[in-house]
């Protein structure tokens, strides 16, 4: 029998799933009652509506986002190394299809037909990957070991595009490898030369 939170984590973790192959608009609570194996009036207990269960995925997937970059910070010091760790990490989980595709991108691709407090946390997610960027870029030139053609801020912005492109390129051609083949020569151009 589950309790009631890990139903609240299930139905979290289906609808994750459910939104990077399809998108908002590409799922039901009734898909989500046949994956969890529950009765579509129990997902409404835990998430009354699909805003308020999105809503709740993002801000979890922000906070796993705070985390992850906290313990790769302390981890690996070099700032070309995190950005090599990111890419890695996201490679990992294309390969292995356990994260297809991120899901504020898939979001995002979607913002003009989204509810208004779920684009908030979609731009909240960017804002916030690219504050996380900008500030390994800056670090990094700091030290002496990535190069910068533009100010960071843009530099971040590409970074993020490329890797969001590239996720998009792989899922387009049907080859995981791709996103690696797009990211590396990336992470050559950043890097400075010594």
């Amino acid at each position: 029998m589950t309790t009631p939170s890990n139903t609240s984590d299930a139905i979290l973790a289906c609808a994750r799933t459910l939104i990077a192959a399809g998108g908002y608009n590409g799922f039901s609570y009734a898909d989500i009652a046949e994956v969890v194996g529950i009765r579509k009036p129990s997902i409404h207990h835990h998430f009354p509506t699909k805003v308020d269960l999105v809503t709740e995925l993002l801000a979890g997937y922000r906070r796993e986002a705070e985390d992850g970059f906290g313990k790769l910070a302390s981890a690996i010091p070099d700032p070309l190394g995190q950005l090599r760790a990111y890419i890695q990490y996201w490679n990992t989980c294309l390969l292995d299809a356990s994260a297809p595709f991120c899901v504020c991108a898939m979001l995002a691709s979607e913002l003009p037909i989204l509810p208004d407090e779920v684009a908030l946390a979609v731009r909240g997610h960017f804002r916030f990957l690219s504050g996380w960027v900008t500030s390994v870029l800056e670090h990094g030139v700091q030290q002496g070991a990535i190069t910068l053609q533009s100010p960071a801020r843009v530099e971040a912005e590409a970074f993020m595009a490329t890797v969001h492109g590239a996720m998009l390129s792989a899922r387009a051609y049907g080859d995981a490898n791709l996103f690696a083949t797009v990211m590396q020569p990336q992470l050559e151009r950043m890097a400075a030369r010594r």
